[in-house]
């Protein structure tokens, strides 16, 4: 007789667990436990983010950086692209995947980061760097 009642009780516990994950139920319960309390630290580092100065600070260094450097590259691959030594050409060559890559890497950074500046981007901050073809 008692695991007949334990079988029940068993089933009855699954059966509610089955409901609750499949109907609306389940999003109430998730409100008040991890679901709801993820998504208030996501946006509360978010806004966090988007004024602390260090984060600003950081993101436009970097920018900036790149931009130093994908400019280097790409002054290099433009004094030794038509050149007739073919180690200099080596070096455009060089030059020319360097910038590209760095271009690549700005683009997706500028995306990532675009809540940082809320459309309000420096001056000396571009908005893409464009691919050398």
């Amino acid at each position: 007789m008692k695991k007949k009642t334990f079988s029940i009780i068993i089933l009855v516990i699954a059966l509610l667990v089955i409901v609750t994950s499949t109907t609306g139920c389940g999003a109430l319960l998730r409100w008040g436990g991890t679901y709801y309390g993820n998504t208030v630290d996501y946006i509360d580092h978010k806004i966090d983010d988007s004024t602390r100065y260090e984060t600003k600070k950081k993101v436009e260094d970097t920018c900036r950086a790149m931009i130093a450097s994908y400019e280097s590259d790409k002054l290099t691959y433009e004094q030794y692209k038509d050149s007739d030594n073919e180690e200099k050409q080596s070096w455009a060559e060089q030059a020319k995947m360097r910038a590209n890559k760095t271009a690549s890497t700005y683009n997706n950074y500028i995306l990532e980061n675009s809540y940082v500046w809320s459309g309000n981007i420096p001056t000396d901050i571009k908005n893409e760097l464009w691919y050398i073809e």
